[in-house]
C-alpha cells in the first residue's frame, strides 16, 4: 500500500518556519522515528484521516486520552451544550463540582483536590503541596518515569542507584534539580538506599505505578509497596503519577490495579475527556497546605474550565454505561491472541517482547525478555521498531512515533484492527 502525502509535508515545511522543529511538541516531529510527520484533519471512532484523505486506524488516541474513540456523541453533545452557555468562567461552576464528586465516587482515596489544565502543572503543584506539608525540600522520581516538563523533574539519573539532581534540559539551572533524587524503577534496594541516606530529608516519593513513558513496564512485586511503606515509615508524601493510567487500568486507576493507595494522585488525559484538563488531589492533610487554605501557591485561570469539565464528565458516565474496563479487557485478550498466533515463534526467539496490562499495550523490538528499568527499554532495537513503524503508518495504521510510547485501545477497536496491527509487525519481522 503506497500514501500520497503531499499536504502534510506542504504543510510541515510552512510549519518549520513558525514553531521550533514545526512543532507544538517534540514527539510529534518525527526525529525519532524518521520521515514527515502526518498531519491529520478529523477523528471519528476508530480512525483518524489526513489533510490527504488517507486513513488509519488509531492506536494513539491522542495520547490517551480518547479511550471512547475519536467524536463520541455523547461527550460532542456535552461539550456543545456547554458551549453555548460559556467557554470559560475563570469563576466557580456547577460542572467542576460534578467532575470531583464523579471522581471521588471512582476513587474514595481522594478527599480534597485541585483541577489545573496540563499533566505538568499537576506534577509540579503536588510536589509543592507535598512539600509544604512536610517542610521538606527533596524528593525521588525515577529514571524513564516521565511528570511533565517543570524544572525541577527534568532529571536525569548518572551512575549507581541513586543520584542527585543532574539537568536532562538546556535552560534549567542547577540549583532546580539540586533536591532531585533520581533512582531506578523497580529497584527495591535503590529505594531502600536513597532512604538510608536522606529518608528525613524527603517531601515525596513520584512514580508512574506502571512506567508508560519508557514503552510499557509493570512494577515487579513489592516495589510500590516498598515504597508505600518507606514513605509512611519516613513521613513522606507518596505520588502516584496517574496522568495516564488513572481511568484507564481500573475504575480506582493504578492504585486499585495493584492494591497500593498513595497519598496524592495526578490525573490527566481522561479526567479531560479529549480537552485539557488535569486534577491533583488525595488526603486531605496534604491539599489542606494549597491557597488558599494554606501557603502552597497555585492558581489558573483555565483550571476546572467548564469545557473541559464537561467532556470528562460525560466520559466517565459514559465508560460507566458501556461497561468501558470489560469491553476494553475482552479487546486486550483478543490482542493477546493475536500475538500468540503470529509472533510467538518472534518472542521465543528473542526478536521481540510484548506486554499488555488493560489498555496499554507494547512492543519491544530486539528484547530477549521484558524490561524491568530504563537502561534495559534503552537497549531495544530502536532502528527496528522506526522501520517497523513507517510499514504501520503504510498500512494505514497509526501509533506514537516513538518507540518509548506505548499504544492504547479503545472501545471502538475490533478484531480485524488487532489482526491488521500484529500482521505488519509479524511481516516486518
Amino acid at each position: 500500500m503506497s500514501m500520497e502525502r503531499r499536504r502534510s509535508v506542504e504543510l510541515m515545511q510552512r510549519s518549520r518556519k513558525i514553531f521550533p522543529g514545526g512543532v507544538n511538541s517534540p514527539v510529534r516531529s518525527f526525529r525519532s522515528v524518521g520521515g514527515e510527520p502526518v498531519v491529520f484533519a478529523q477523528g471519528q471512532g476508530k480512525h483518524l484521516t489526513d489533510v490527504d484523505g488517507n486513513s488509519y486506524v488509531d492506536f494513539c488516541g491522542s495520547w490517551g486520552p480518547l479511550i471512547l474513540g475519536y467524536s463520541h456523541p455523547a461527550v460532542l453533545a456535552a461539550v456543545q451544550k456547554q458551549a453555548l452557555r460559556a467557554l470559560t468562567f475563570g469563576a466557580p461552576s456547577e460542572e467542576e463540582v460534578l467532575l470531583a464528586e464523579k471522581i471521588q465516587e471512582w476513587m474514595p482515596g481522594i478527599e480534597m483536590m485541585r483541577f489545573v489544565s496540563s499533566g505538568t502543572e499537576a506534577t509540579m503543584s503536588a510536589i509543592r503541596a507535598a512539600r509544604a506539608a512536610t517542610g521538606r525540600d527533596k524528593f525521588v522520581k525515577f529514571e524513564g518515569c516521565y511528570h511533565g516538563h517543570s524544572d525541577c523533574l527534568l532529571v536525569k539519573a548518572g551512575s549507581g542507584l541513586a543520584t542527585l539532581g543532574q539537568a536532562s534540559s538546556a535552560g534549567v539551572p542547577e540549583g532546580c534539580v539540586a533536591d532531585t533524587i533520581t533512582g531506578v524503577f523497580n529497584s527495591i534496594a535503590g529505594i531502600k538506599d536513597i532512604f538510608s541516606r536522606w529518608g528525613q530529608e524527603i517531601a515525596a516519593v513520584i512514580v508512574e505505578p506502571m512506567a508508560a513513558n519508557m514503552g510499557l513496564v509493570l512494577p515487579e512485586k513489592g516495589f510500590l509497596e516498598a515504597l508505600r511503606a518507606l514513605c509512611s515509615q519516613h513521613g513522606s508524601v507518596l505520588i502516584f503519577d496517574e496522568v495516564m493510567t488513572g481511568f484507564r487500568v481500573a475504575k480506582g486507576g493504578a492504585a486499585e490495579a495493584f492494591a497500593v493507595e498513595p497519598d496524592l494522585w495526578t490525573f490527566g488525559k481522561i479526567v479531560g475527556g479529549g480537552l485539557p484538563a488535569a486534577a491533583y488531589g488525595g488526603k486531605k492533610s496534604v491539599m489542606e497546605h494549597v491557597a488558599p487554605l494554606g501557603r502552597a501557591y497555585q492558581a489558573g485561570t483555565l483550571s476546572g474550565n467548564p469545557l473541559a469539565m464537561a467532556a470528562g464528565l460525560a466520559t466517565l458516565r459514559e465508560m460507566e454505561a458501556c461497561g468501558a474496563f470489560e469491553r476494553l479487557e475482552a479487546t486486550g485478550q483478543g490482542l493477546d491472541r493475536c500475538v500468540e498466533r503470529h509472533l510467538a515463534s518472534h518472542i521465543k526467539a528473542g526478536r521481540l517482547a510484548y506486554v499488555r496490562k488493560a489498555s496499554f499495550f507494547c512492543f519491544f523490538f530486539g528484547a530477549a525478555r521484558l524490561p524491568t528499568h530504563f537502561n534495559e527499554v534503552t537497549a531495544c532495537d530502536m532502528n527496528l521498531f522506526n522501520k517497523v513503524y513507517h510499514r504501520w503508518l503504510e498500512h494505514g495504521i497509526y501509533m506514537g512515533p516513538s518507540g518509548y510510547e506505548v499504544g492504547f485501545l479503545s472501545t471502538q477497536h475490533g478484531s480485524d484492527d488487532l489482526e491488521r496491527l500484529v500482521c505488519v509487525v509479524a511481516e516486518s519481522l
